[in-house]
This record gives structure tokens, C-alpha cells and sequence, in this order.
């Protein structure tokens, strides 16, 4: 790395120092120099949501961040939206039978943890909005959209 540059970043709450090409991007560093595997790489062009994280609390696909532009911010990825174990958020896609390949699921998590922070209550139209960047190649959309609405229903009934 002889361009490299010396970013920092809480990446799931932890402070990181990284050193980047200005051109590499947040999924790349992520996956293989954070060892965040969570976030998958399918199509590298924002079409497919499979690589979804948040940025400062903003779900973003970070196939299309460069490393650079997190410098002083906060990501999170799949792995931290909880302590330890599941959040409520993945054991309702467990519960509803929403998780089948699995492979946009993590996408899918970030995508639903997104809206739900910012509208509890979610209508099923406000869900397949929310929804409708993260692809699903299985076909699971209504499991999805079911996991979502018992995680609004189990949240408002804490």
C-alpha cells in the first residue's frame, strides 16, 4: 500500500485505524481487513442490497462507499447489532422462516433495522418501500415482510 491513507472509524462500536487505498471500498475493508464478513459482495453496483450497513445510523450499500468517506463516522454492520446472541430483529427472521439461503439476509437485517428506528409501526406498504433496494433471489419477500412487522409488534409491546 504505497497511496495508502490512515483512516479511523467505529466500526460496531469499536475505534479502528486503517490503512487504505483512496480508491478501496468500505466493503473490501470491511471484509477483509476488519474481518467483517457479514456484508456480502454480489453485484457491486447498488443493485442487489446484499452488502447493506449502516453509515452514521443511514443504511448504505457499501459496495458503493469508498474507505475514505468513513473516515470520522460510524458503521455498523450486521455483527453489530447486538452484544452478544441475536437481536430481536434476526431471531424474528429466524422465527418467521425468513432466513433460506441466507446470502441477502444481512442486507435484508440492516435494510428492516433501518426503517424500524425510524418508524416503529410500519405498514406493509412502508415495508416493501423500505425493503424494495435488497433483492432476494429465493423468493422469500412475504417471510421477510413478516419478520419485520413481529419485530414492530414485539417492540411495541415491551
Amino acid at each position: 500500500m504505497h497511496d495508502a491513507i490512515r483512516i479511523s472509524a467505529d466500526i460496531n462500536g469499536t475505534a479502528y485505524l486503517l490503512d487504505v487505498e483512496p480508491t478501496a471500498g468500505l466493503l473490501e475493508v470491511l471484509r477483509d481487513q476488519v474481518g467483517l464478513t457479514g456484508a456480502k459482495s454480489c453485484c457491486t453496483e447498488g443493485e442487489c442490497g446484499a452488502c447493506t450497513v449502516h453509515l452514521d445510523g443511514v443504511p448504505v450499500m457499501s459496495c458503493l462507499v469508498l474507505a475514505p468517506e468513513i473516515d470520522g463516522h460510524a458503521v455498523t454492520t450486521v455483527e453489530g447489532l447486538s452484544g452478544a446472541g441475536l437481536s430481536d430483529l434476526q431471531e424474528e427472521f429466524l422465527n418467521q422462516g425468513a432466513v433460506q439461503c441466507g446470502f441477502c439476509i444481512p442486507g435484508q437485517v440492516m435494510a428492516a433495522d433501518a426503517l424500524l428506528a425510524t418508524n416503529p409501526d410500519p405498514s406493509q406498504q412502508e415495508i416493501r418501500n423500505a425493503m424494495s433496494g435488497n433483492l432476494c433471489r429465493c423468493g422469500g419477500y412475504q417471510r421477510i415482510a413478516a419478520a419485520v412487522r413481529a419485530t414492530a409488534a414485539r417492540r411495541r409491546s415491551l
